[in-house]
C-alpha cells in the first residue's frame, strides 16, 4: 500500500458539544445512524485537513466503529451503516471498506458512536 493516514477515534462532535446516551436507551438505530454521519462528517474534515484534499483518497482501508449500546442491543453494523453510507456517498467504490462494528459498554463522554479510521492517499 501507499500512503496512510490513521484517523483516531472521533465521535459525533458538533459546534455546541456532542450528544451523549446509549443505543437501545437513548437513541433508536435511525437515530443512532445520523449520530454515525455526523462522525463520518468530522472524519471527513480531519482528513481534508490531513491531507490538503479529498481528491487524493485511493482508498478507505478499514473502519472500526463502537457503539455505545445497551448489553441487549444486537445491530452494532446498521448504527455504523451510517458512517459507511456516507463514505460510499463521497467516495464511491473507494469510500467501501473493510469494517468491524462493535458494541461497547461506555464510550468517553458517553458519546453514542465512535469511529476509527483508515484510509489510503496518493
Amino acid at each position: 500500500m501507499g500512503n496512510l493516514v490513521y484517523l483516531s477515534g472521533e465521535g459525533p462532535r458538533r459546534p455546541d458539544g456532542h450528544s451523549s446516551g446509549k443505543v437501545g436507551r437513548d437513541f433508536t438505530v435511525e437515530e443512532a445512524q445520523a449520530e454515525a454521519r455526523i462522525v463520518g462528517l468530522n472524519m471527513l474534515t480531519t482528513l481534508k485537513q490531513q491531507i490538503g484534499s479529498l481528491d487524493r483518497v485511493k482508498q478507505i482501508v478499514k473502519v472500526l466503529g463502537m457503539v455505545n449500546a445497551v448489553p441487549e442491543f444486537e445491530h452494532h453494523p446498521a448504527v455504523i451503516n451510517g458512517f459507511s453510507d456516507l463514505m460510499v456517498e463521497v467516495f464511491g467504490d473507494k469510500g467501501r471498506s473493510a469494517r468491524s462494528a462493535v458494541g461497547m459498554a461506555s464510550l468517553p463522554f458517553q458519546i453514542p458512536v465512535e469511529v476509527e479510521m483508515i484510509v489510503e492517499f496518493e
